[in-house]
């Protein structure tokens, strides 16, 4: 169990070293995200309806392309460098590569998440302070990056990779963005926990399901 744990964590840490290093994929992600918020500001005016209407909206539209964009560049440099093979000769079981790759893929969506929604609130003029905004958050990006994380791997050997994830992984994550958008509308609206319970019930059950069936799966997925 030891070694498991050292193991993933060396694969995180890898990733998130070289990300940093060339700041490449968070660079182009926020740029992106941020890009979102400021055409959906000038496109909408600011006011009290915009709250319960389109604001949740506008956000998840930010944060889950920003999202497909970072997880498109998973497993590039494995590809790239021909690391893959090298990863699959490690003497340890090829889920501990997916628990790799989706603690650096989480990371890097809640760092995205953590500077793209302060401004987000600020352009629209909303409290700075939700908690409960995080709660959703961090559930729905553990989701995504479950999600993700896989259909990166199934997605990287293919000519195709930058078009074939995003058709792989959205029609999959559609409970998971309605359930942020719903709830995320509630937190806005001020509404209490009682409200918003069986959108987190769905979120939890969501990351529940896909980070087993993904962990299970995704030994045939990278040996393709």
């Amino acid at each position: 169990m030891r070694e498991t744990f050292i193991s993933i964590f060396a694969i995180f840490w890898k990733d998130i070293l070289s990300g940093l290093r060339t700041k490449e994929i968070l660079t182009s992600v926020l740029v992106f995200g941020l890009l979102v918020l400021v055409i959906f500001n000038f496109a909408f005016e600011p006011g009290a309806g915009i709250r319960e209407s389109v604001a949740p909206g506008i956000l998840w539209v930010a944060l889950v392309f920003a999202g497909v964009l970072g997880l498109n560049r998973t497993f590039d440099p494995e590809k790239e460098n021909s690391c893959i093979e090298g990863l699959m000769l490690c003497p340890v079981e090829r889920h501990v590569i997916y628990w790799g790759k989706l603690a650096s893929s989480l990371t890097f969506m809640l760092m995205v998440a953590v500077i793209i929604t302060p401004i987000f609130l600020a352009l629209f003029d909303l409290p700075l302070f939700l908690p409960r905004l995080a709660l959703i958050i961090a559930l729905a990006s553990l989701g995504f990056s479950a999600i993700g994380s896989l259909f990166s791997a199934l997605s990287v050997g293919t000519r195709a990779r930058d078009l074939l994830l995003p058709i792989l992984f959205l029609p999959v994550a559609v409970p998971i963005i309605i359930a942020a958008v719903e709830s995320t509308g509630l937190i806005l609206e001020g509404r209490p926990w009682g409200d918003m319970w069986t959108w987190l019930q769905i979120m939890i059950a969501f990351d529940i399901i896909f980070l087993v069936i993904s962990t299970l799966v995704f030994e045939f997925v990278v040996e393709e």
